[in-house]
């Protein structure tokens, strides 16, 4: 049972990542007693009561969701295999567990599932083959032919609603701005440590990603945004049975931002040149270098794979067509939310380095 004077009781599924942060910080301010699941049991903060358990377990995982009894769980965690084919059964397969945990309770009323835009692009292995929509992408659009993990954990999501009468909601995010360490998938802390590196070492900025992204509009989603609206589609009517896109509202190119990211640093930047430079490549073997600016800078986190994704934003970054999303849906249904994407990036670099992640 929630506590008196609160909004409710929420579990957020993979709270320790980037988004499950935010989801659980603004579940908080709204007032709702927080719980927070995660792999590794990770406190985040007194806010949040944090229980552990693997998603491919089953019998741990009712172990620690024993009396929980959420009315609202937002999912934000996956775990990225070799192949397809694995992601679809590691993936679905942890909704499917997680669904089946919570049963017994009875308590669920909303389940929203994050995803992202590998619904339209299609897995990494068939990453953008074969007939696409057109963008901006639609949340309309049929799903394509190739198997996906997202399509599986939707999927397990639909039946488990149906069968337990609770309403669902799909996010569908681009690349993701937001504050945290340790997470596979964070673009801004990786191109923080990337300049911090170039700057120790007077090295120059360099773009690592295709002249498509270098030239093209394109768009991100930052993760209190996300937030918001996983909020706003488990408490509003208008959000309930329905999948959205979720991006800032505004567009961009890398061509702009770029030499802004570089100011901010201090770096001579440089632009795409003739072929993709990628950060896989240009940051190999630069561990020792990380852990001597944390020794001098008095970091909090010498370990660079638990800052840096350079494989995440090489794809990001690295991609031979326009990527954007459509958000007239979620604004028709009444979530009108927006950031404005300079100021995204510039705020969680300015939250890094008060935190001493980045100097």
């Amino acid at each position: 049972m929630a506590a008196p004077g609160s909004q409710g009781r929420a579990l957020v599924v993979g709270v320790s990542g980037i988004v499950g942060q935010a989801v659980a910080a603004k579940l908080d301010a709204e007032g709702w007693d927080t719980y927070g699941l995660c792999r590794s049991g990770t406190s985040i903060g007194d806010h949040v009561t944090t229980l552990r358990a693997d998603l491919s377990d089953p019998t741990a995982l009712a172990v620690a969701l024993e009396g929980v009894a959420p009315e609202l769980v937002a999912i934000t965690a996956w775990t990225r295999q070799d192949t397809e084919a694995e992601n679809i059964a590691v993936n679905g397969g942890a909704v499917r567990n997680l669904l089946a945990a919570l049963e017994p309770a009875r308590s669920v009323r909303h389940v929203a599932l994050m995803t992202g835009l590998k619904h339209y692009l299609g897995p990494f292995e068939a990453y953008a083959v074969g007939e696409m929509a057109d963008t901006p992408f639609h949340e309309e659009e049929p799903r394509l032919d190739s198997p996906n993990f997202y399509y599986a954990q939707e999927d397990e999501l639909f039946a488990s609603a149906e069968r337990n009468d609770f309403t669902w909601s799909v996010h569908r995010a681009h690349t993701v701005f937001g504050f945290a360490t340790g997470n596979a998938m964070n673009m801004v802390a990786t191109l923080c440590a990337y300049a911090t590196i170039c700057k120790e070492q007077g090295l120059p900025f360099v773009f690592p990603g295709s002249e498509t992204q270098w030239n093209a509009v394109t768009d991100v989603t930052d993760a209190e945004l996300l937030a918001e609206q996983i909020l706003w589609a488990g408490t509003e009517e208008a959000g309930h049975d329905e999948a959205f896109n979720i991006a800032n509202g505004d567009v961009f190119r890398w061509r702009w931002l770029w030499p802004q990211v570089a100011a901010y640093f201090g770096v001579d930047w440089e632009g795409f040149e003739g072929t993709p430079r990628t950060l896989e490549t240009s940051m190999a073997g630069m561990e020792d270098v990380w852990r001597c600016i944390a020794d001098k800078h008095g970091l909090v986190e010498g370990d660079l794979s638990r800052i840096a994704s350079w494989w995440h934003t090489d794809g990001d970054l690295g991609r031979n067509i326009e990527v954007m999303t459509d958000m007239n849906k979620s604004r028709k249904a009444g979530f009108t939310g927006s950031r404005d994407t300079r100021d995204s990036f510039f705020e969680y670099a300015e939250r890094y380095r008060k935190a001493r992640v980045i100097p």
